[in-house]
């Protein structure tokens, strides 16, 4: 295979279950109030500066698209209205955005079923990438048909032991195009690139071989305890350490929550993780050496995601058919444990 070939990588349909899979199956998003998030910044509007935070609602259009639309309304380039995060297309969703302006439009002409400003208030920075505390997801599983007990117990392992943290096929894009493009840009197949299609594409490549490593360490069964070598997490935090060798007090702060195992966001420098833990990294990069370099070269530094998420919060009932699910998980990976939305016939 040349470079120019996109290397064979797992579909999010693909990859492993940490739990034997679903124990149920039922409908996703029949509507977009099936899906609703509302996004955390994780502080309020400064009350002055020269920017103007404004909280929306959107439902059914992406984020990139609201933000277009409030520049408009406001007579801003769109280069001027940052967000903390992308949100679902197909979903109710709330999120703040920034923009600007010394100005407060009249938001009640551009309110719509599709976008709705809640709030504004001044701020004095722009909202960047990633400023924000987390996400509350409730999701509402249509017709879903199960086991009562296998599925309490289910939810009782994912509490016990939390899921893989895979990162979920709306990273990807449409029949995962992100990918493919993200290896055309690698490979100098994709020219003269707008720059905020550029950092999609690098990190959907980023989120990818994430995926890939998690899921070598679901297969092997390790991806929830240490291993020699592991880089792990401090909980709450992005602080980690090197764990180059294990005990018994190791394993039982991860059984506890208090610390866990991470993997690479790809990046320049070397793997922040050694021994069997950083020998399996590195096998991961092998089989994606294009994009490994294209990451380095795009100048993004090695940073480390932990491999679970803890889910303290399920609430499951068959009969209201809803799952609620806690913030900061990604919602598919979560509920891809517990829900087969693929199909809609039940289990037994």
């Amino acid at each position: 295979m040349s470079n120019a070939d996109p290397p064979r990588w797992r579909s999010f349909d693909d990859l492993p279950f940490a739990h034997g899979g679903p124990v149920a199956v039922g409908r996703l998003r029949e509507r977009p109030e099936d899906f609703r998030v509302d996004e955390n910044l994780g502080f309020e509007p400064d009350g002055e500066g020269e920017h103007l935070l404004a909280q929306v609602r959107k439902t059914g259009v992406n984020t990139e698209w609201v933000a277009r639309k409030l520049a408009s309304h406001a007579g801003l380039p769109v280069s001027t209205v940052g967000y903390a995060g992308l949100k679902d297309r197909y979903a109710v969703a709330t999120q703040w955005f920034s923009l600007h302006t010394g100005l407060d439009p009249d938001w009640s002409r551009l309110n719509t079923e599709e976008v709705q400003v809640l709030a504004t208030g001044r701020h004095r920075r722009k909202l960047r990438r990633g400023a924000l505390r987390g996400n509350r997801f409730r999701i509402r599983v249509s017709r879903l048909t199960g086991n009562r007990d296998a599925l309490g117990e289910r939810v009782a392992q994912i509490r016990r032991r939390g899921v893989p943290s895979y990162f979920g096929v709306q990273r990807f894009g449409n029949r995962e195009g992100n990918l493919y493009a993200a290896h055309a840009l690698f490979t100098g197949q994709a020219k003269r690139v707008r720059r905020h299609l550029k950092g999609l594409w690098l990190s959907a490549a980023r989120s990818q071989l994430f995926n890939e490593v998690a899921a070598l360490r679901v297969e092997r069964g390790d991806w929830d305890r240490p291993i020699p070598g592991d880089r792990m997490q401090l909980s709450g935090s992005r602080a980690s350490f090197l764990a180059e060798m294990i005990d018994e007090t190791l394993i039982e702060r991860c059984s506890a929550f208090d610390i866990h195992p991470t993997g690479p966001l790809w990046g320049a420098g070397e793997i922040l993780a050694s021994g069997e833990a950083g020998a399996l990294e590195q096998q991961v990069a092998e089989g994606f050496p294009v994009w490994a370099a294209g990451l380095d070269a795009a100048g993004l530094r090695q940073e480390r995601r932990s491999l679970r998420v803890q889910v303290d919060v399920i609430e499951s009932h068959i009969g209201a058919d809803v799952l609620e699910l806690p913030a900061g998980a990604y919602a598919t990976a979560v509920l891809r444990e517990l829900v087969d939305w693929s199909r809609p016939w039940p289990i037994d």
